[in-house]
């Protein structure tokens, strides 16, 4: 207070993502988790508080937080809201917590960057660019509070602002930060597509593919991402109790993804500063439970092409934080049960894994419901993302490059040799190159093509076959080209796959 007995207003400075902060006249920032943010400024006066904000990670969020508390030292009170699910698994909050109550030390990143570890079983981060002295300081003047409801923050928030105005315990201090660009080689921008047996090699595909060709491109959350525009993930073979790497460089691991899938299988009741789960609106949302109607619908058809279930909410969802995934759908054919989902956006270095294996768990409830209701025996067939923004945050880009040194080589290096499209036989005969097309499997000779030029005949080749693998492709022009080659020069003979000989 003045001495005019009038409340002092403060002006919080967002450097680091500003358009992602709801601004107040206070001292007490909030941080609200997972928990949306308006949600609690509903409750609240301006002069209540400083700023509120959202933490949804440790690793990439509580960097640029402290930064922007360290350029604003009339903030003298913290309220960390801890109290989801989602709060549990992620750890940012309770990393945060850690920071102020335990401290930091020298270390390196999980990417191997020096920088100073936050001293919690969460992992956090802050650049060695910020000095140590502010840190300890920022750590020393702000008292921090930790609330487990929207209430609970109310009241510690209110209770600050009755106190007297405290002076800032020091300078508004920025640091230079680091940035990484990455390069960008030319690509398609749209049609995208990447397979794989499980999810874990899959995703390294798919990382991959962003890192090498995506265009950078602004966010609406102050910030840039590398983005390919509707990415088909095709996962086939992924075991029951899944695939986690040993050592595991996923981004989740077994206990988060226990709590992700009963997001998508179970209902949830509505939970005030909870938007929603993907349960919620499969099960109870709309007022139908859909992946009981589905299952319903294959019962009785199962042949059904309309076994489909929506998430999109028409009347709401062109607001603030639609869901990203939006329509699932289930197909039988050959008694094998496939599961289709779009993502409007997908976050894939973060988010995609524990989509793709909540995905997949209800796919094979599906499974198991149709084969207890009816005499069909059905097998687990392929689970299909179709991401429309696939895009990795800048603020993952060096993680995600350690994935792909890492990782990426090995992966290619497994990969088979059975491409859909079949295979083709190349000998020469009478004077000519014979190429014979033969299905995957059987073998069975389904097309035949006949010329001297090799051009000529990958031509021929490339318009029927437009779905040939690339790396096969590849493998034959180098074939047809020997064969040209050794009708070229009577003195060689052409065997496939083996060097030309002479005689």
């Amino acid at each position: 207070m003045t001495a005019t007995g009038k409340a002092t207003k403060h002006k919080y400075i967002g450097l680091h993502k500003p358009n992602q902060l709801i601004y107040g006249q206070g001292q007490t920032a909030v941080i609200t988790g997972w928990t949306v943010k308006q949600a609690i400024a509903k409750h609240l006066q301006p002069e209540e508080y400083a700023v509120i904000g959202q933490l949804y990670s440790p690793t990439r969020g509580i960097n640029l937080l402290i930064r922007n508390l360290l350029y604003n030292p009339h903030v003298c009170f913290l309220v960390v809201l801890n109290a989801t699910k989602e709060d549990k698994n992620a750890g940012a909050c309770q990393c945060l917590l850690d920071f102020f109550r335990n401290g930091f030390e020298e270390g390196l990143s999980d990417t191997g960057r020096h920088c100073w570890v936050i001293r919690s079983p969460h992992p956090g981060y802050i650049d060695i660019e910020v000095d140590a002295n502010p840190l300890q300081k920022l750590r020393e003047s702000i008292e921090c509070q930790e609330a487990k409801s929207i209430a609970e923050v109310c009241t510690l928030a209110k209770s600050f602002a009755k106190r007297e105005a405290i002076e800032p315990w020091g300078l508004p201090l920025e640091f230079p930060m680091c940035t990484v660009v990455p390069t960008v080689l030319p690509g398609p921008r749209y049609g995208h597509r990447i397979e794989g047996k499980t999810i874990a090699e899959t995703w390294v595909k798919i990382i991959h593919l962003i890192k090498t060709t995506g265009t950078i491109r602004p966010t609406a959350y102050d910030g840039q991402w590398q983005e390919l525009i509707d990415l088909m993930a095709i996962v086939t073979d992924e075991p029951e109790n899944f695939d986690f790497p040993e050592p595991n460089y996923l981004p989740i691991d077994r206990s988060f993804l226990e709590e992700y899938i009963s997001q998508i299988l179970d209902n949830t009741l509505k939970q005030e500063g909870v938007k929603y789960t993907y349960g919620q609106r499969l099960r109870s949302w709309f007022g139908h439970d859909q992946v009981e109607q589905v299952i319903n619908k294959l019962v009785a058809d199962v042949d059904s092409a309309r076994a489909v279930m929506s998430l999109w909410d028409v009347g709401n969802d062109g607001n603030d934080s639609p869901p990203c995934l939006n329509h699932i759908w289930v197909r039988i054919v050959n008694n094998e049960l496939s599961l289709t989902a779009t993502f409007r956006s997908n976050d894939m270095f973060s988010a995609w894994p524990a989509n793709a294996m909540g995905l997949r768990a209800l796919q094979r409830h599906i499974r198991e419901e149709i084969c207890k209701r009816s005499t069909h025996s059905l097998k687990m067939g392929p689970l299909i993302t179709i991401s429309q923004s696939a895009h990795i945050y800048d603020d993952c880009w060096e993680n995600a490059e350690k994935v792909i040194q890492a990782q990426y080589a090995n992966i290619h290096q497994q990969r088979d040799y059975a491409d859909p499209t079949g295979s083709f036989v190349i000998t020469v005969q009478d004077d000519k190159i014979l190429v014979e097309h033969m299905t995957p499997g059987s073998g069975e000779v389904v097309n035949c093509y006949l010329g001297k030029s090799s051009k000529q005949l990958y031509q021929q080749i490339s318009a029927n076959c437009p779905g040939l693998q690339v790396e096969h492709a590849m493998y034959l022009g180098t074939e047809l080209q020997k064969a040209e080659l050794a009708l070229s020069m009577a003195s060689f003979t052409y065997e496939q796959d083996k060097p030309l000989k002479k005689g």
